[in-house]
């Protein structure tokens, strides 16, 4: 359901999407009593990620229970582990529920924002040339949503259909067909198993084997989704014994030689389903895990098993008209190319025009690393804030969690501002710096730079700049309200 546009055209708030952060930052706000926001969303419908991600097998990797708002239960999720259409259902139950629609801009796509030194409003561009301006401005894009497409030679040239995973063509016939795929990351483990039946011929072309653990799912059974809507203090109960064993995963995150027991279980669930040994060495991957994302799965390596199935480990060196090249030589012939490459993530905002306080463009501030506060404010673009920003990302808990911990954290700057009198707030410089300088501390001895690994949690310098290096409840306590001397208030004028 679409609401007729209705939103005011100079907003006291704009937020930038309509996925789990943008519709959390909005409830935030009307919980509060703030009212005056508008959101844009370039598409027609809310969702996000799990509104464009529409592949076969499309599923969260992080159990229903905790992949939810916490203040927006939900007892009726089928699986332990939700799937694409149930959590875009539970979004849009969510922004009906809460009244966001009539606040949503929808095909409004943000195409850029400057902040004004003179008034101390941001004013802000769509892709249709409309234009807002507001005091403070959210982005709540995610860190997942720009498709990486690989620099192949020869890829624009190639006859067949070509599409990534997030931008799946579903008009697209793969019965029977040569079907290659590029990637063997989180995307691929799903879709693969439900193409390979389908495809007379299944090539994988993988440049490094993922860590896999089996993947305790299951259907949610009747009785306990009676039990959880008549007693929502049992599901609560359920939710937060949960989040407690993800959260004491992190130990072996914080300490990577705590992390041999899970990849003794990664190896047993290989060895079980895989009983080639050629190919079994092919799938084992050698560094240590945790570096790079940990992948659950119970149906991804017997997919690789069947006759139909092809793994190559030879990178993939050109594309030609109706074939992949690797660059051992190998010619593999290809109807259909799906690419399961992933997204930008350190680079998100590499093409981003923002421009802050005295006309300096992010990307000169950002010219030797993406960094935040809190992964949320950035020196020199006062009300400014960013919702999974620069290093709030985790490979053992919900990321629902850190959003929510950020929209109320955003909330209660608002407040901070308007308590002070003036017009904008803005992170001191050497706060930043001092807190960027113990993240990247702390991330020195933890998992994800163990062994020399490389993964989408650095940037090209070889810098984590995508993950949180800490305990999430230690995350949720440093932004539980802001701390008024790591900030200066700007003044009409300043």
């Amino acid at each position: 359901m679409r609401v007729q546009d209705s939103t005011p055209p100079d907003p006291d708030v704009v937020i930038v999407g309509a996925g789990f952060s943008g519709l959390g930052m909005a409830i935030e706000l009307s919980r509060a009593g703030r009212e005056d926001y508008v959101i844009l969303e370039k598409a027609d419908e809310v969702g996000g990620t799990w509104r464009e991600n529409t592949y076969p097998g499309c599923a969260c990797d992080v159990q229903s229970h905790v992949y939810s708002y916490s203040f927006e239960l939900n007892a009726g999720w089928s699986r332990m582990f939700p799937q694409q259409a149930e959590i875009l259902d539970y979004l849009r139950r969510c922004a009906d529920r809460y009244g966001l629609r009539r606040h949503i801009r929808f095909r409004s796509e943000f195409s850029g924002a400057t902040y004004d030194d003179r008034t101390g409003r941001w004013r802000v561009t769509t892709a249709d040339g409309a234009v807002l301006t507001c005091r403070a401005l959210v982005l709540g894009m995610g860190p997942l949503h720009q498709p990486s497409i690989p620099d192949l030679p020869g890829l624009d040239g190639f006859r067949g259909p070509v599409f990534h995973s997030a931008r799946w063509d579903h008009e697209v016939d793969l019965d029977g067909r040569n079907v290659a795929v590029v990637g063997t990351g989180a995307s691929a483990i799903q879709f693969v198993p439900r193409i390979a039946p389908r495809a007379g011929r299944l090539t994988v072309f993988q440049r490094t084997p993922p860590w896999v653990l089996p993947k305790a799912d299951r259907s949610v059974t009747d009785l306990e989704r009676r039990l959880f809507a008549r007693v929502p203090a049992a599901q609560r109960a359920y939710r937060n014994a949960i989040y407690w064993r993800l959260e004491s995963r992190f130990a072996a995150f914080e300490h990577p030689r705590l992390m041999w027991a899970a990849q003794q279980v990664a190896q047993w669930h290989l060895r079980r389903q895989v009983k080639d040994p050629q190919l079994r060495r092919a799938l084992t991957p050698d560094y240590r895990m945790g570096c790079k994302r940990t992948l659950l799965s119970n149906d991804y390596y017997p997919a690789l098993t069947r006759p139909n199935v092809d793994l190559v480990t030879s990178a993939v060196a050109e594309v030609r008209d109706d074939r992949v090249v690797t660059r051992d030589g190998t010619e593999h012939p290809a109807d259909v190319l799906i690419l399961g490459t992933g997204f930008h993530v350190t680079d998100a905002y590499q093409q981003l025009p923002l421009t802050g306080r005295g006309g300096r463009a992010i990307q000169e501030v950002w010219a030797d690393g993406i960094e935040a506060y809190l992964g949320t404010t950035v020196s020199g673009f006062p009300n400014l804030f960013l919702l999974l920003g620069p290093n709030t990302g985790l490979g053992h808990n919900s990321m629902i969690f850190m959003i929510e911990s950020q929209t109320r954290y955003v909330a209660r700057c608002l407040d901070l501002l308007d308590r002070s009198g003036g017009q904008a707030l803005e992170v001191l410089e050497p706060e930043q710096r001092a807190f960027n300088e113990r993240i990247q501390g702390a991330l020195a001895g933890e998992v994800w730079t163990a062994d020399n690994c490389t993964s989408w949690y650095l940037d090209g310098e070889g810098v984590n700049r995508a993950a949180w290096p800490g305990w999430t409840w230690q995350y949720r306590l440093r932004t539980r309200r802001p701390r008024p001397e790591h900030y200066r208030v700007l003044r009409p004028g300043r």
